[in-house]
């Protein structure tokens, strides 16, 4: 048994509402306190006098400087297990080139398949771990990490096998999700109802029989899928018992209607979003995720964040960490940036890293400090809670517990 502080601060995200706008006032922060913790599990949270007194024979982490805690933030969608770099859409952006465009004269996501193809199932697993490190620093516990850079049956089974492998090799917990749905591959003989039918008939039984993920997503837009054939792919995912995301309304809407539909977990971007979209998430059940990490990127509007709590939805904010439209990979500095553009107060951006992140992966264990969920806990070197999202992104963890081990 150890009991780690004294936190001059304590943020436990706890007792937060997952949908709708949050006042700095709701936030539970507990002062001079500290955290008994045991095999990984949070004990108690109180006063670090109090539990030091009633626990004569817990092992004392004691914290020399001043220091405010968080649970270990959530990075709900990335896509880090890729090889190459994507340098050249980048510059042709920066010309003037959109997204599309670039996509469609060579670049994008194509360029990515073929560099990611040609590197080994254990090169691909280092790049991972390496990437997840990096977010591990920056205060990321746990990490969701997509396929989708293979764009066949066996390329994405070996993307699945290194995620797998990065994560036995990480200290984070890496979360992967199977996006085999990427875009139609230029290499496959056929449309893309014959490539999702391929998907279903032979990669989902594999992945189930290899417990490689228990996740399917799929991008619908322009230059990827349907709405119908992600509709029958979805329902048939459901059927082998996947959880359910989509990339939806990127760059034209439409698809919120489907993900209610689905019952999809969450629907992922969301910068073109519009009042009838915002609608009919706030109908449903659906958690949207935004990633400022995109548009940032692309040089284009952030996601209606304001607007989808107005309108009573969660929020989840994430990185999109990926070599094409989002190469920057640190979050907390994104998500600072978005708060400030859409005026959103400093619990909903928290919340959106934490609490609310750890419902768009269905995990019930984090993402709150509180009694019985994972000692996953982050610590900033301040008097003040609010230096965090004030810095930026320059104010970074001085220490990172996972499981009650501190790392950092």
């Amino acid at each position: 048994m150890t009991l780690t502080g004294p936190f001059k601060q304590i943020l436990t995200m706890d007792n937060l509402p997952l949908k709708g706008h949050l006042s700095d006032d709701q936030l539970q922060i507990i002062p001079d306190a500290g955290i008994l913790h045991e095999h990984g599990k949070i004990l108690e949270i109180e006063k670090f006098e109090k539990l030091k007194q009633r626990n004569p024979d817990a092992i004392v982490e004691h914290l020399d400087d001043d220091s405010v805690a968080l649970p270990g933030m959530i990075d709900v969608h990335t896509h880090i297990c890729w090889a190459g770099s994507r340098t050249t859409d980048y510059t042709l952006r920066l010309s003037g080139k959109s997204y599309l465009e670039i996509a469609e004269s060579g670049g994008g996501i194509w360029n990515t398949v073929e560099k990611t193809r040609n590197a080994s199932l254990i090169e691909l697993a280092e790049l991972t771990a390496q990437r997840a490190q990096k977010l591990l620093k920056l205060g990321f516990t746990t990490i969701e990490v997509k396929s989708g850079y293979g764009l066949s049956v066996e390329q994405e089974l070996k993307i699945l096998e290194a995620i797998k492998l990065a994560d036995r090799n990480s200290t984070a917990d890496l979360i992967s999700t199977c996006l085999a749905a990427h875009i139609l591959p230029e290499d496959f003989d056929g449309d893309e109802e014959d490539y999702l039918q391929q998907l279903i008939e032979k990669l989902l039984p594999e992945i189930k029989k290899k417990n490689l993920s228990r996740r399917i997503d799929i991008f619908v837009e322009k230059g990827a899928f349907s709405i119908l054939s992600a509709k029958n792919y979805l329902l048939k995912a459901k059927e082998h018992g996947f959880e359910i995301i989509i990339h939806g309304d990127q760059f034209t809407t439409g698809v919120a209607a489907l993900a209610n539909e689905v019952l999809a977990l969450s629907i992922d971007h969301l910068e073109a979003a519009d009042d009838e979209e915002i609608a009919l998430l706030a109908a449903g059940n659906v958690i949207p995720v935004v990633l400022p990490g995109a548009s940032i990127g692309l040089g284009e509007p952030f996601a209606p964040a304001h607007k989808l709590l107005d309108a009573g939805t969660s929020l989840v904010i994430a990185s999109d960490w990926n070599p094409g439209s989002a190469p920057m990979g640190n979050l907390m500095t994104e998500a600072a940036i978005l708060g400030a553009y859409e005026k959103l107060t400093m619990s909903e951006v928290l919340a959106a890293l934490t609490c609310r992140a750890a419902g768009a992966l269905g995990k019930t264990d984090r993402g709150v400090l509180k009694q019985g969920n994972i000692a996953d806990i982050i610590a900033f070197k301040t008097k003040d809670y609010r230096e965090i999202l004030y810095r930026q992104g320059e104010l970074r963890p001085e220490k990172v517990w996972k499981k009650g081990q501190i790392i950092k």
